[in-house]
C-alpha cells in the first residue's frame, strides 16, 4: 500500500541520516586520537552492510510471525497494523540504513586525511559515485530476481559489499604519503567559500521534503503504466537516480568556474514538479518507462545539480559539517513520505 511504501522509505531515509550524523559527530569528536588508516571505518560500514543482507530477512520474518501471532488473539485494525509493522521497520532497516549514511561522513575523513587530494569538494564527488552505482543498484536487482529470487540477490548484494571491505582494506596496507597528524590541522581550517547561513540548511530540508514526498506520488501515478510495484519502483527510482547523478555532474563541470547558482533554477523546480502530472495522463499515448522518463528526470536533474552544491557549500570538505548537512536533508526526506502517504495524498490527491 501507500501507506506502507511511505514507511520504508521514510526508515530507509532515516536510517541515512542518523548514521550521517553519527559518523561526521564521532569523526568531529575522536580524529586526533585516530592512530590507525581512517579508511578501515569506511571498510567496517562496508562489512555490516554486507551483514545486513543476511540479517534483515531474518528479522523481517521476526516481524511477520509477530503480526500474525497479534492478528490470532485480536482482530487488527488499518491503524495499528500501521504502527506495529511500522515500528518492526524501523526497528530493522535503520541500524543497517545507519551504516549506510555513515559511509559519506567516513570516505570523506579519508580523503580529507590525505594531503595529495583537495578535499573541499569531496562530498558532491562521493555523492557522484554513489549515485552512479544506485542507478545500477536499482537496475541490476530486477534481473537477478528472476533468476536467484529475492534471498539470493540479497546474498549476491552481501558479497559485493564483502568485496567493497576488502578492497577499502587493502589501500589502508599500502604506505601513507604523509603524517596522520596532517589531516586535523587542514580540517581546521575550511575553504573561504563555506556557507555559514541557516538559509543553506532550509534548503536543503526542504528538497529533501519535497522529493521523497513526490515519490510516493510518482509510485502511485505510474504503477498503471509499469506493473508490479516493485518493477514500478525500481524503474522510477532508476530514472530518478540516472537524472540525479546527470545533474551532480553537471554540478561538478560548472563548479570548477563558477561558486553561485541562477536563481531560475531553484524557480524551475517548481514547473518541473508538475510534469508527472501531465505525463501520466492516460489520454496521452505514451510508452510507460517514457512517461517515467519525461516525468521525472528533469526534476531530478535539478535537485542532483542543486544538493551537492549545497553540502560542498556548507561543508567545503568537512566530515563532520557535511554530515550534519546531509542528516538534515535525510529529515526532510523522513517527513516528505509519511506527510504525502498519510496526509496530502488522502486529503488532496
Amino acid at each position: 500500500t501507500t501507506a506502507l511504501v511511505s514507511i520504508v522509505l521514510s526508515a530507509f531515509m532515516g536510517g541515512l541520516g542518523v548514521g550521517s550524523w553519527i559518523a561526521g559527530t564521532l569523526v568531529r569528536r575522536y580524529r586526533d586520537q585516530i592512530r590507525f588508516h581512517p579508511l578501515r571505518l569506511y571498510a567496517c560500514s562496508e562489512l555490516l552492510i554486507a551483514a545486513s543482507a543476511l540479517v534483515a530477512p531474518l528479522q523481517l520474518a521476526w516481524g511477520n510471525h509477530l503480526l500474525g501471532r497479534m492478528a490470532d488473539r485480536v482482530p487488527i485494525s488499518s491503524g495499528t497494523y500501521y504502527l506495529v509493522s511500522g515500528a518492526w521497520l524501523a526497528l530493522t532497516l535503520i541500524p543497517w540504513c545507519a551504516c549506510m549514511g555513515a559511509t559519506i561522513p567516513l570516505a570523506m575523513f579519508a580523503i580529507r586525511s590525505d594531503p595529495g587530494h583537495d578535499s573541499r569538494r569531496s562530498f558532491s564527488f562521493l555523492y557522484l559515485a554513489n549515485v552512479l552505482g544506485a542507478v545500477a543498484g536499482a537496475i541490476i536487482p530486477l534481473f537477478l530476481i528472476e533468476l536467484y529470487g529475492f534471498h539470493g540477490t540479497l546474498r549476491i548484494g552481501a558479497a559485493l559489499n564483502t568485496l567493497i571491505f576488502a578492497a577499502a582494506f587493502g589501500l589502508t596496507l599500502a604506505p601513507q604519503r604523509s603524517s596522520a597528524v596532517a589531516a586535523p590541522e587542514r580540517a581546521e581550517n575550511p575553504s573561504t567559500l563555506v556557507a555559514s547561513s541557516s538559509v543553506t540548511l532550509l534548503l536543503l530540508f526542504t528538497t529533501g521534503l519535497t522529493t521523497m514526498g513526490m515519490e510516493v506520488i510518482w509510485i502511485r501515478l505510474f504503477t498503471t503504466y509499469i506493473g508490479p510495484v516493485v518493477y514500478a519502483f525500481a524503474t522510477i527510482l532508476a530514472a530518478y537516480l540516472a537524472a540525479t547523478f546527470a545533474g551532480s555532474q553537471v554540478y561538478r563541470i560548472w563548479s570548477r568556474s563558477y561558486h553561485r547558482e541562477n536563481l531560475l533554477a531553484w524557480v524551475s523546480l517548481a514547473f518541473l514538479g508538475l510534469l508527472p502530472l501531465w505525463t501520466s495522463d492516460g489520454r496521452i499515448e505514451l510508452n510507460g518507462n517514457l512517461r517515467v522518463l519525461l516525468g521525472v528526470a528533469p526534476f531530478a536533474g535539478v535537485i542532483g545539480f542543486l544538493t551537492p552544491m549545497l553540502v560542498d557549500r556548507w561543508s567545503a570538505g568537512d566530515p563532520d559539517r557535511a554530515g550534519r548537512a546531509y542528516a538534515l536533508n535525510v529529515v526532510g526526506c523522513i517527513l516528505g513520505p509519511l506527510l504525502a502517504g498519510f496526509f496530502l495524498l488522502p486529503w488532496l490527491g
